[in-house]
C-alpha cells in the first residue's frame, strides 16, 4: 500500500473488477444493487399504502405526481451515469485522487441544478399542477405534496450523487445501506405524519412529502459522513469543493443523454398506458399487473446493468478493453439466463401468477394472454438493459439513449399503432391505401415483444462493433493537490484480488 508523509493511506472498501475471476466480482457488485432496487420498490408501495388510508383524492394526487417526479429523477440519473463512468474509469486507472475530485464536482453540480429546479418548480407549482390535470380536491392534495417535494429536491439529488459515487468506485454495499437508511426511515415515518399517529398532526399527502424530506436529509448527512471518512470507495475532500468547469463540462456532456433517456422512457410509458386504456378495464388491470411482474425483472437486470457499468469503466480505465468486453458478455449471459428461468415459471403457471393480485376472471384471462405473448422475450430485453449499462460505464451514454429511443419510440409505439388499432391512410396521387391490422389488445402485447427482439438484435450488433472501447478520462491529467497530504494514488496490485476490505 502506498504511503504519504502522514503515514499509510486507509484501504478503501471496493470491488476491483480489473483482476480475478469475473463472475464472483459481478455478483459482489450486483446483489446490493438488486436489494437496493427492491427496497426502493417496497418504499414506493408503502408510501402509497399509507396515503391510501387518507382518501382516493390523496392517492390520485400522489399518482399524478409520478410523471413530474420521474422527470426530476431522470435529471439526477443523468449525473449518476456520468459520475459512475468517470469515477469507475479513474479508479481503474489507479487515479483515486481524480476520482475524488469528480465526486466533489458531482456534488456541486447536483446542488446547483437541483436548487434551480426547486426554485422554478416552487414558483410555477400551481400552473404545473393545472397543466397535468389536477383539479378540485386532487389539486389541493397535490399542491400540499409537491411544495415539500420541491424543497427536498436538493437532498434527493445529493442522495443520487452519493450513491453513484460509491457505486462507480465499486462499493455497492455502502450505497445499498444509504438506500436502506432512506427507505427505512421513510416507511417508519409515513403513518406518523400522514395519519397523525402519536403527538403528530394528521397531514395527509403533505405528511408523505415531509417523511420523504426527513429521510432524505438523514441519508444526506450519512452520505457526507461516509464520503468524508475516506474508507468507502471514494473520499470527499473539502479542498475540492471549488468549481472545476472542465470536470463539470464532462459530467454534463456524458450525463445529459442519460437524462433524455429517462424522459423518453417516462413519456413512452405514459403513451403505452394510454393505448391500453382504450381497450377497457380488464386489459388495463391485466397490463398494470403484468408491468409489475416485469418490473421485478427490470429491477434485477437494471441492477446488473449498473454493476456492469462499474466493471466496464474500471477495465477501460485500466486499459484492458478485452476484459471489459468479457465483463459485459458475462453479465449479459447470466442475467438473460436468470430472467429466462423466471419467465419460464410464469409461463408454466400464468393464471396462478395473476391470481396473486386479482380474482376477476376477465382480468386473469387477459393477464394469461399478456404473459404468454410477452414473457418469452423478457430475457432479451434484460440483455439490452445490461448492454446499455456497459455503454454507460464506457461513458457512451448516447448509445444507451439511442437504444432506449429505438426500443420504445421506433420498435414499440409505431408497431402498436399498426397492430392494435383500426385505421387506413390513402396516399394521394398513388392510389395506395395503408391499413392497420386491428388485432386489438393483443397487438399491443405483440408490439412489446417485437420491440424486445428488435432492440436486442441492434444492441448486440452495436456492442460487437466495439465503438464503446475507448475511455473518457483525461490522459495524463494532473490530479489536484489536495493540500492535506494527499497524493495521486496510482499504485495497484499487479495481480490477485485487491478487494481485501470489501466485507
Amino acid at each position: 500500500m502506498a504511503e504519504t508523509e502522514r503515514g499509510p493511506k486507509p484501504e478503501r472498501k471496493r470491488v476491483d473488477v480489473t483482476t480475478g475471476a469475473i463472475p464472483p466480482k459481478l455478483l459482489q457488485l450486483a446483489w446490493p444493487l438488486v436489494l437496493g432496487n427492491l427496497l426502493q420498490t417496497f418504499y414506493n408501495l408503502a408510501d402509497m399504502f399509507w396515503v391510501g388510508r387518507v382518501s382516493s383524492e390523496a392517492v390520485a394526487a400522489v399518482s399524478l405526481m409520478f410523471p413530474l417526479s420521474w422527470l426530476f429523477v431522470s435529471t439526477a440519473m443523468g449525473l449518476t451515469a456520468a459520475t459512475i463512468a468517470l469515477v469507475s474509469q479513474y479508479v481503474g486507472a489507479g487515479d483515486d485522487r481524480m476520482a475524488d475530485r469528480v465526486v466533489a464536482q458531482t456534488i456541486l453540480l447536483a446542488l446547483a441544478v437541483s436548487s434551480v429546479l426547486a426554485a422554478v418548480g416552487l414558483y410555477f407549482r400551481r400552473p404545473l399542477l393545472w397543466l397535468i390535470g389536477a383539479r378540485e380536491q386532487v389539486f389541493v392534495e397535490a399542491l400540499a405534496y409537491i411544495e415539500v417535494i420541491f424543497l427536498a429536491l436538493p437532498l434527493t439529488f445529493l442522495f443520487f450523487a452519493f450513491r453513484s459515487s460509491l457505486q462507480g468506485a465499486g462499493d455497492t454495499k455502502t450505497a445499498m445501506w444509504l438506500v436502506l437508511i432512506s427507505a427505512g426511515i421513510n416507511v417508519v415515518l409515513d403513518p406518523f405524519f400522514i395519519l397523525g399517529w402519536g403527538p403528530f398532526p394528521e397531514m395527509g399527502t403533505r405528511g408523505a412529502a415531509v417523511a420523504t424530506l426527513i429521510a432524505r436529509a438523514i441519508a444526506a448527512v450519512a452520505g457526507v459522513i461516509i464520503l468524508l471518512d475516506g474508507r468507502f470507495g471514494v473520499r470527499l475532500r473539502v479542498v475540492d469543493l471549488t468549481p472545476d468547469l472542465a470536470v463539470q463540462r464532462r459530467l454534463i456532456d456524458i450525463g445529459y443523454p442519460a437524462t433524455i433517456d429517462g424522459w423518453a422512457r417516462s413519456f413512452a410509458s405514459v403513451a403505452m398506458a394510454g393505448f391500453v386504456a382504450r381497450f377497457g378495464a380488464a386489459p388495463t388491470a391485466a397490463y398494470g399487473i403484468g408491468v409489475r411482474l416485469m418490473s421485478v425483472t427490470w429491477a434485477v437486470s437494471g441492477a446488473v446493468g449498473d454493476a456492469t457499468a462499474t466493471g466496464v469503466g474500471q477495465n477501460l480505465g485500466a486499459k484492458t478493453p478485452d476484459r471489459a468486453a468479457t465483463v459485459a458478455r458475462t453479465a449479459t449471459a447470466a442475467t438473460m439466463l436468470f430472467i429466462f428461468a423466471v419467465a419460464a415459471v410464469l409461463l408454466a403457471f400464468p393464471a396462478q401468477a395473476m391470481r396473486i393480485f386479482v380474482a376477476d376472471p376477465d382480468v386473469i384471462a387477459e393477464g394469461v394472454v399478456f404473459l404468454r405473448i410477452m414473457a418469452p422475450f423478457w430475457a432479451l430485453f434484460a440483455g439490452v438493459m445490461v448492454i446499455q449499462g456497459a455503454f454507460r460505464g464506457a461513458g457512451n451514454t448516447r448509445e444507451a439513449m439511442v437504444l432506449s429511443f429505438l426500443s420504445r419510440w421506433i420498435f414499440r409505439i409505431p408497431v402498436a399503432l399498426v397492430l392494435a388499432f383500426a385505421w387506413t391512410i390513402t396516399v394521394p396521387g398513388l392510389g395506395l391505401t395503408i391499413a392497420a391490422l386491428d388485432w386489438g389488445i393483443e397487438g399491443i402485447w405483440w408490439a412489446y415483444s417485437f420491440g424486445m427482439v428488435a432492440s436486442f438484435v441492434v444492441a448486440v450488433a452495436w456492442f460487437r462493433l466495439g465503438t464503446w472501447r475507448s475511455d473518457v478520462i483525461d490522459e495524463g491529467a494532473n490530479a489536484p493537490d489536495g493540500g492535506d497530504g494527499a497524493t495521486d494514488e496510482r499504485s495497484r496490485p499487479a495481480d490477485g484480488d485487491s478487494e481485501s476490505v470489501d466485507d
